[in-house]
């Protein structure tokens, strides 16, 4: 199987106090962290691509921890996640596509209680591609106002030959959320839905 060879790390967070209306009491934080690895599959096709979702794994959670910790280290503090992957130009969407299981299951894992699916979004692109990874509510797809979406790149990455894995997450509602829907209170935990 393929090793995961990590050529860079970036981990970025923001804290929201207004979007032009009054200011938060406490500031609604969002952080995305992003590897840029080796694509081991690039350039070439190669069939039998799913072992490399089990290499993945540990990269998901060390990811996962070190996003919680930069918000705080407090999984209940967690209200949003998401996930995503940027695959450079001589690779394939479906590298992609073998993030989503690592990725997503690494956050539920770190975060314990989780039980909505983790949206997810990827996309073949060069030098310099940005990402907007989708975000939803950790406990219930259909709150609305935890919909959202976090814009996550990089300057130098993904080269043709590598892929940015991404991982957000968010500690509340958009700051100024009054789109009405299933409130965050009002879940009732039974299917990740609602």
């Amino acid at each position: 199987m393929p090793q995961v060879e990590i050529r860079k790390r970036v981990l970025s967070i923001e804290e929201i106090f207004h979007e032009g209306g009054p200011v938060a009491a406490t500031p609604h934080r969002r952080a995305a962290i992003m590897c840029v690895i080796k694509n081991p599959y690039a350039g070439r096709y190669v069939e039998d691509i799913q072992p490399f979702m089990k290499d993945l794994e540990p990269l998901g959670v060390d990811m996962a921890q070190r996003l919680l910790a930069a918000l705080g280290g407090d999984p209940e503090k967690i209200e949003g996640y998401g996930k995503g992957a940027i695959i450079g130009a001589a690779g394939e969407l479906e590298h992609g596509a073998l993030w989503h299981a690592p990725g997503g299951y690494s956050m539920r894992a770190v975060l314990g209680k989780a039980q909505a699916i983790v949206p997810s979004t990827k996309k073949v692109g060069g030098v310099g591609t940005r990402l907007d990874v989708p975000v939803t509510h950790v406990n219930a797809s259909y709150v609305r106002s935890h919909f959202d979406a976090i814009e996550v790149g990089c300057n130098d990455a993904p080269r043709a030959d590598e892929m940015a894995l991404i991982l957000v997450m968010t500690t509340g509602a958009r700051v100024h959320n009054r789109a009405g829907g299933l409130a965050a209170a009002d879940i009732k935990g039974e299917d990740g839905l609602r």
